[in-house]
C-alpha cells in the first residue's frame, strides 16, 4: 500500500505523541503552578493551564477553541487525503495538524490546555510541544512558499 503524503502522517503522529506524553508526565509529576528551573532564570518547566488561546487570549470565551481546533484538524486531514503535497506542504501542515489535535483533545477532556515550557529571560508566555509544533508548521510552509516549482520539463534551470 502507497499512503498519500506519508511525512504528512508521520509528522502528525510524531508531533501528536510527543505533545500528549509530556503533558501526561507534567500532569502527574508537578503540581499546579509548580516550577522547575532547568537554567535558572532563562528555562524552567512550569505547570500552568490555560483555558484560551495563546498569550491566554479569550480565556473567558474559550468554549469556541475546541471547535476550531475541530474543524482545523479535520480540513488539514481531508486536504492530505485530498491532494498531492511537497515534503515541506506534508511536514508543514502535519506538525500544525499535531499541535491542533494535541491542544484540542485538551481543550475536550479538561476545558484547558497544560502549558509548562518557560523561557523566563524572554519573559514569554508559557506554552507547550502542541504550539511548538505549530511554529514548526509554519516554518516549514514558508519554506514552501518560496520554493519554486519544479519546471514542466524536469530541467532545474530555466531555458537561456
Amino acid at each position: 500500500m502507497n499512503l498519500k503524503n506519508r511525512l504528512f502522517w508521520i509528522a502528525a503522529a510524531v508531533g501528536l505523541i510527543l505533545d500528549q506524553l509530556s503533558k501526561f508526565a507534567i500532569v502527574q509529576t508537578f503540581q499546579l503552578g509548580e516550577t522547575l528551573p532547568l537554567i535558572p532564570g532563562v528555562f524552567h518547566f512550569t505547570y500552568v493551564v490555560n483555558k484560551g488561546a495563546a498569550f491566554s487570549l479569550f480565556s473567558e470565551q474559550g468554549e469556541w477553541l475546541r471547535w476550531l481546533s475541530l474543524i482545523v484538524s479535520a480540513g488539514l486531514i481531508l486536504l492530505a487525503w485530498r491532494t498531492r503535497m511537497n515534503r515541506w506542504e506534508q511536514v508543514g501542515y502535519g506538525s500544525v495538524l499535531a499541535g491542533a489535535l494535541g491542544n484540542g483533545i485538551d481543550r475536550f477532556t479538561a476545558g484547558q490546555v497544560v502549558d509548562f515550557l518557560d523561557f523566563r529571560i524572554i519573559h514569554f508566555a508559557v506554552f507547550n510541544l502542541a504550539d511548538v509544533f505549530i511554529n514548526i508548521g509554519i516554518f516549514c510552509l514558508l519554506i514552501a512558499a518560496f520554493q519554486k516549482p519544479p519546471q514542466a520539463n524536469g530541467s532545474k534551470r530555466p531555458p537561456l
